[in-house]
């Protein structure tokens, strides 16, 4: 029941005007009908949305490089790239502490992978490097603890730094952990470091800050009865080498004031700070200046590597440049999979469309029984269905086997049916023909058989009737059909794989390489984004010239 006031306002049976009534109940409306598609829709979000997009982020992020050396990447920006010569002995130095931590957490190696994907032999050269690291920190342990021998205990090194202060190194050197290892390094370490002895021995604070870190945290070690590793002495030996750090000594009481001492008493036995030497005499590698333009190159967080790789280019600190023609492959592989698509589409149409006009007009019976043998694939694996192909198209396979006995291939000429584009072809177009089909099937279905009748008795023969009048009206079927099929072949990479050879494969092969095989999921991350842009660019394209809205499934 409604009301009126006398300003005209219609009023709801409560009094409340109407319009804001019915606003209240649509709202309402709305609300309900979110909250019935909303457990559906969280799904679709966490497990096909979020995944999808933290997949295709892989293809500009890049952090490990600063992540796994910070140090490096800080002190290699003031390298002049361009000088055909390697960094000074400040990078090697940096390397020297940023590779032990890796070392240890062992994930220089995961480094020296995403690094080789740019640089060949990166990789190996991380690797073994990694194992000798704690041979450069040994010539620095031993002379050192034989001038002050109570460094050789662990304890002694846990009360000299000890302390009060502010611990502001230790939770500096807990992130650079967390970047590092993705962990969250979280819970008490067990000491406070010595102001003084940060002030004083900066290098050796960072060192022993990540030993104690990674041994009570990671190994869940009591520090202040473990020895550290070699890498603390190497900082010490580093620290106490500087004059203002030995002035600073001479005037300290604390504790380990005298093992200090005695360090820098015996400087002489200590080894000459040769970073740069110590490495290229692990790996020559070290040595080559594009090792070290590589780490520069993909030092930021974000990158655009992935997707020039995925172009056939790469990037270089002066810009981007073109890869050399023999490793050109990814531009090429693009190419074959529109191409190809278009043709198994193609090849779709011209032998579905008489399949889906037979089932359209055959009395119901025979229609049945011709639909059964359209779905009978759907029953079948798909890759039972390719290894058929496989053995039919093969060269001493059943096709070639007739061809010969029947006398029109000679036995050395049998036909190349198998890996090459051919047998990719033959075998996608029999697996997504019921595609192309069921489409045609459906919007045929609709189409009144009196139209063509209505055609004929004005005079209009068999294929004129069927060209004017019955193929404009399943059009909009073909639309459907090539949609499905084309976006379906875009992106096989189970049936090129098993009948397509180097020759045959789509670019979803390497895609499925290298998520699978080699782990560069960024550069396979940017080539299923590129993928993604054509398919969305071709969709675009088919929209304007043709128009979504001719496509439909029937009714």
């Amino acid at each position: 029941m409604t009301d009126t006031t006398s300003n005209g306002t219609m009023l709801s049976a409560d009094g409340t005007p109407l319009k804001v009534s019915l606003a209240r109940a649509l709202r309402r409306q709305k609300i309900r009908a979110l909250m019935l598609i909303a457990p559906l829709l969280i799904f679709v979000l966490v497990t096909f949305i979020v995944p999808i997009a933290s997949m295709l982020f892989r293809s500009v992020e890049n952090d490990i490089v600063s992540n796994t050396l910070p140090e490096t990447v800080q002190t290699l920006a003031g390298w002049d790239h361009a000088s055909g010569e390697a960094p000074d002995e400040a990078v090697y130095e940096a390397m020297y502490f940023d590779m032990f931590k890796a070392a240890e957490a062992k994930e220089h190696t995961k480094l020296g992978t995403r690094l080789n994907y740019e640089n060949t032999g990166t990789s190996s050269l991380f690797r073994k490097s990694g194992r000798g690291l704690s041979k450069i920190g040994k010539t620095w342990q031993k002379p050192i603890e034989s001038a002050a021998k109570p460094l050789k205990d662990g304890e002694t090194w846990f009360a000299m730094m000890s302390g009060s202060g502010s611990n502001a190194v230790l939770e500096e050197r807990r992130v650079l952990w967390q970047n590092l290892t993705g962990d969250p390094f979280k819970g008490e370490v067990g000491i406070t470091l010595s102001d003084d002895m940060v002030a004083m021995l900066p290098k050796t604070a960072a060192a022993y800050a990540d030993w104690a870190i990674f041994e009570a945290l990671e190994e869940e070690k009591d520090i202040s009865k473990r020895d550290p590793w070699e890498a603390v002495y190497t900082a010490l030996g580093l620290d106490l080498m500087s004059q203002e750090t030995q002035a600073a000594v001479a005037s300290y009481s604390g504790t380990g004031a005298e093992e200090l001492r005695a360090v820098i008493a015996a400087l002489d036995t200590l080894p000459e700070a040769d970073f740069k030497g110590a490495f290229i005499d692990m790996e020559d590698g070290w040595a080559d200046p594009d090792v070290w333009r590589t780490i520069l190159t993909y030092s930021p967080a974000y990158t655009s590597g992935y997707f020039l790789n995925a172009v056939d280019m790469k990037k270089s600190l002066d810009g981007f440049e073109a890869r050399p023609e023999n490793q050109q492959i990814y531009m090429t592989l693009f190419k074959r999979t529109i191409w190809m698509s278009i043709i198994i589409t193609t090849s779709c149409i011209l032998l579905g469309y008489p399949v889906a006009w037979l089932l359209a007009n055959l009395p119901l019976r025979s229609a049945n029984v011709l639909m059964i043998l359209v779905l009978l694939p759907f029953w079948t694996s798909l890759l039972v269905r390719t290894s058929a192909w496989k053995v039919l198209l093969q060269d001493q396979g059943v096709i070639n086997e007739l061809l010969v006995w029947l006398g029109f291939v000679a036995d050395a000429n049998r036909l190349a049916l198998m890996h090459n584009q051919t047998g990719t072809i033959i075998a996608m177009t029999h697996i997504l023909l019921p595609f192309m089909i069921l489409p045609l099937y459906s919007v045929m279905k609709t189409i009144p058989p009196t139209y063509l009748r209505a055609a004929k008795s004005l005079g209009a023969t068999n294929w004129t009737a069927f060209w004017r009048v019955y193929f404009p009206q399943s059009v909009p079927g073909i639309g459907a059909g090539s949609i499905l099929v084309f976006i379906l072949a875009i992106g096989y990479y189970i049936t090129p794989e098993i009948v397509g050879g180097t020759e045959g494969i789509f670019i979803s092969n390497r895609i499925a390489y290298h998520i699978s095989s080699s782990l560069n999921w960024g550069l396979a991350a940017a080539l299923g984004s590129i993928l993604l842009a054509v398919v969305l660019v071709l969709y675009w394209l088919y929209d304007r010239i043709v128009g979504i809205d001719n496509v439909k499934l029937g009714g």
